[in-house]
């Protein structure tokens, strides 16, 4: 059985509750080992602000990445038969050489990291690259978006998404702008996938 997504607890645990989104998205509940939610929990919010304070910066590019070779190695042992690749720099576009979107449109998700007041994780579950839209599950509940232009909130579609977004938004170099990957040699993002898809889709 699959479950809702789920939206951020506070302000900082947008990256931690991604990756969870992540293996919900892809995995019925049945199937999730509790090991994994405790590794993804205990890895991530690794940051820290000026304070000195731990996790009110978010979860690092050097955690994600570590989360994911975490998963490839622990998940199969455990029975989670997950796969993620971690992409940097001028691999993570949207382009028509997209290895994230090829990706996507095989039954893996992404997970972006972007510009939304600072640095900013979702998931993305669906692409219409006819149209160029991006569908995604942005855990920050925010109704403020309705009023910019271009972004579609969406309802009805807890298991996959809760909005789409233009293509141009994420390619957008300008990292202060909404849903921006920034500066090419900057981007960071992570495709999962469940190993054997054909069973859980």
């Amino acid at each position: 059985m699959k479950t809702p997504l789920y939206y951020q607890m506070s302000e900082y645990d947008c990256g931690t509750v991604t990756l969870l989104n992540a293996v919900k998205y892809l995995f019925p509940r049945e199937l999730i080992p509790p090991d994994v939610i405790k590794a993804i929990t205990a890895y991530s919010l690794d940051t820290y602000n000026s304070d000195g304070e731990v996790g009110k910066s978010g979860t690092s590019k050097a955690s994600m990445k570590f989360i994911v070779e975490w998963l490839n190695y622990n998940g199969p042992i455990k029975g989670l038969p997950i796969h993620g690749t971690y992409y940097a720099g001028e691999r993570v576009h949207l382009g028509e050489s997209s290895e994230i979107i090829d990706a996507i449109k095989n039954d893996g998700a992404a997970i972006f990291r972007l510009n939304y007041g600072g640095a900013h994780y979702v998931l993305a579950t669906k692409v219409d690259t006819k149209n160029k839209y991006l569908y995604l599950f942005d855990p920050y509940l925010d109704e403020d978006l309705k009023y910019t232009d271009g972004i579609v909130l969406l309802d009805g579609f807890p298991y996959e998404y809760n909005r789409k977004v233009p293509f141009s938004f994420f390619e957008e170099e300008d990292n202060q702008k909404v849903y921006a990957f920034g500066k090419k040699d900057q981007r960071e993002a992570v495709v999962f996938y469940a190993r054997d898809k054909v069973a859980f889709r």
